[in-house]
């Protein structure tokens, strides 16, 4: 069955049918992408260290920190990649299959409660989560095969454009957002078209939470209504657009099972334990993390362009008189 027929029998059910119906599929994706992932991790053991020197309890503890964040609507993207960046962990090419790869199991659980305890209209809902499979399916395909440095370049742009948006809501330029949990019209049709963009852009590891967050508050949304959209959109998107990183092993599955171990019991903390944190001091640090992460990639793309720009001139020089 192909999306589109998906969403078309979603939208004649009843709105508990529905509800049903997503967390059941949500559950089937949970369960699936964690037998694909078991059979491809048994195929490759031995060889998915991926530059990998630390020990696994820093890499549970990474998991931790940034799903945590995750879960209270931080986003999770921008830190990871700025501590593998910072710390030098893996291999800037890793990276945005390692967090697309290793994030799928925590998001699945995130949505799961969020979609299953907060009020927002369903079709909306559920058409924002379809735009956001095929988001994933063609930016990971592309994602995949490109070059370190080309990698480099995307992640620190990703980047730059995570710490604005953070910057952003520290310092209130867009909307607090309205009362509505649903769009219809030209409204809606937005809406699925930028979280198609939204999704295929993730796969390069730029979070999608800060822009949809952004872009429902435009939409005079509930601030409430954006966490099981942006989080639905996430859970059902990364399993698609990881698949693809896991057949071209473009990721470390080391660091990617810490993210995913050490994130689930924080995300179980947050949602349920924590009511009251001091979000804009967090935030402040992820920007100022996010942005001199950034300029580390950049700096990386460039002088890998150029030592690819002397190599030719070395080969051009011919063998030397004796």
């Amino acid at each position: 069955m192909s999306v589109i027929q998906l969403l078309r029998r979603t939208y004649t059910l009843s709105a508990d049918q529905m509800k049903a119906a997503l967390l059941g599929a949500l559950s089937f994706f949970g369960l699936a992408y964690t037998a694909v992932w078991v059979a491809h991790l048994f195929r490759t053991r031995g060889h998915w260290a991926g530059g990998i020197g630390m020990p696994m309890w820093p890499q549970l503890g990474i998991g931790f920190l940034t799903n945590f964040m995750d879960t209270l609507g931080i986003g999770s993207f921008a830190p990871t990649t700025a501590i593998y960046k910072l710390l030098h962990l893996i291999p800037d090419d890793l990276i945005p299959g390692t967090i697309n790869a290793g994030g799928v199991l925590p998001v699945i659980v995130e949505a799961f409660i969020f979609i299953a305890t907060i009020v927002v209209d369903l079709r909306t809902l559920a058409s924002m989560i379809g735009a956001a499979v095929l988001g994933a399916w063609f930016g990971a395909g592309m994602v995949c095969h490109w070059p370190k440095r080309r990698i480099q370049i995307g992640l620190g742009l990703a980047l730059l454009v995570a710490s604005l948006l953070t910057l952003g809501a520290q310092l209130h330029w867009y909307p607090a957002g309205g009362s509505s949990l649903g769009l219809t019209g030209i409204r809606l049709w937005i809406a699925v078209g930028c979280n198609f963009i939204f999704a295929a852009f993730m796969q390069l590891g730029v979070g999608l939470y800060a822009p949809c967050m952004i872009l429902v508050y435009l939409l005079g949304m509930s601030p409430r209504a954006a966490f099981p959209i942006m989080m639905g959109s996430c859970a059902f998107l990364m399993p698609v657009g990881s698949y693809r990183f896991l057949r071209s092993g473009r990721y470390s599955a080391k660091a990617a099972l810490g993210l995913t171990t050490g994130g689930i019991p924080a995300i179980l903390l947050a949602a349920y334990l924590v009511r009251s944190l001091p979000l804009g001091t967090i935030r402040w640090l992820v920007f100022f993390v996010a942005l001199y992460a950034a300029m580390m990639l950049l700096r990386s793309a460039w002088s890998e362009t150029s030592n690819q720009a002397k190599a030719p001139k070395t080969a051009d020089a011919g063998p030397q008189p004796a």
